[in-house]
């Protein structure tokens, strides 16, 4: 996911910007590729350890992470939209259907369920029906228009519900566990791609355009400010959840530079999308250093 909107967000910007090179080529490639590996890697553990496979799907937590794979088809879709288009909109209904079938089996696990806690709730839980706002950026020009309408409203509708109630877990329950922290990241895509599909659908900003996207900025700015509790927790492979955020607000401030002509999303952008680059490289160095050490996906009791 983090892959796929860092290329977006770099293919976005040499077009709105006019960069005089080209990255995002080479960045798809790489994306493409690290998507088929831990397919494969996936597929192999879904044959050899289907035991452990149903736990991660029963487990109270692990469940929300399940659909990052059909959102990760919905983001190769956007990817590979304008080169590909065919390849594009295979993806884009297979990564639809299934984000659909995983929306309908997560929420009916939520709603008749004995094993929920207070303390299991974390921002990942955004990811199964807010993942939905996704849908209209390739939806709307390769399907009927209310298919798009009808995702973007689903995800619009649990966007807010969800936000209370994890905001009522991180006041009044105890913190976050370390591993989790970054997840907290994930406050900011919601509003950020509500934006940019709220742009696909309408062909404009607009008044609720902005809305979101300055929604996004805020709560950008609310975890930048609190940058010290984020770099003092130990690498987990959730500091991934730092990269599709933040590219997804890229993209919005491209969109808002582009629309605007305001000089000050166009160095907004610029700034993201730097900071965005450095981060993506960080995330890659330690990755690969905690594979080489076996430091990580680490098995744990609980």
């Amino acid at each position: 996911m983090g892959m796929a909107g860092f290329t977006v967000a770099w293919n976005r910007a040499e077009h709105i910007l006019q960069l005089p090179f080209a990255l995002s080529p080479l960045l798809q490639g790489v994306t493409v590729v690290l998507f088929i590996l831990v397919t494969c890697m996936y597929a192999m553990k879904i044959v050899r350890y289907p035991a452990n496979v149903l736990a991660e799907i029963n487990h109270p937590v692990k469940i929300a992470f399940l659909p990052t794979f059909s959102i990760s088809l919905l983001l190769l879709s956007i990817m590979l939209a304008q080169g590909w288009p065919t390849l594009s909109l295979s993806l884009w209904i297979f990564g639809t259907l299934l984000h659909f079938c995983m929306t309908l089996y997560v929420l009916s696990s939520w709603v008749h369920q004995d094993k929920y806690e207070i303390k299991h709730l974390n921002p990942a839980w955004f990811i199964p029906v807010v993942g939905n706002i996704l849908v209209p950026v390739v939806g709307v020009h390769s399907a009927p228009v209310d298919i798009s309408w009808f995702f973007f409203s689903v995800g619009l509708f649990f966007w807010p519900v969800l936000t209370a109630i994890i905001f009522y877990r991180l006041i009044f329950h105890q913190s976050l566990p370390d591993r989790f922290v970054p997840t907290l990241f994930i406050f900011i895509a919601p509003p950020s791609v509500a934006c940019i599909s709220w742009f696909n659908l309408t062909g404009s900003l607009g008044v609720p355009g902005k809305i979101l996207y300055f929604i996004a900025l805020f709560f950008f700015i609310l975890v930048v400010v609190q940058a010290k509790y984020f770099l003092r927790c130990k690498f987990f492979l959730s500091w991934w959840a730092y990269s599709f955020p933040v590219a997804a607000l890229t993209i919005a401030t491209l969109i808002m530079a582009k629309e605007s002509h305001a000089p000050l999303y166009s160095w907004l952008s610029m700034g993201l999308l730097a900071a965005l680059t450095l981060l993506i490289t960080i995330l890659l160095v330690r990755t690969i250093r905690a594979i080489m050490d076996q430091s990580i996906c680490i098995a744990e009791d609980h």
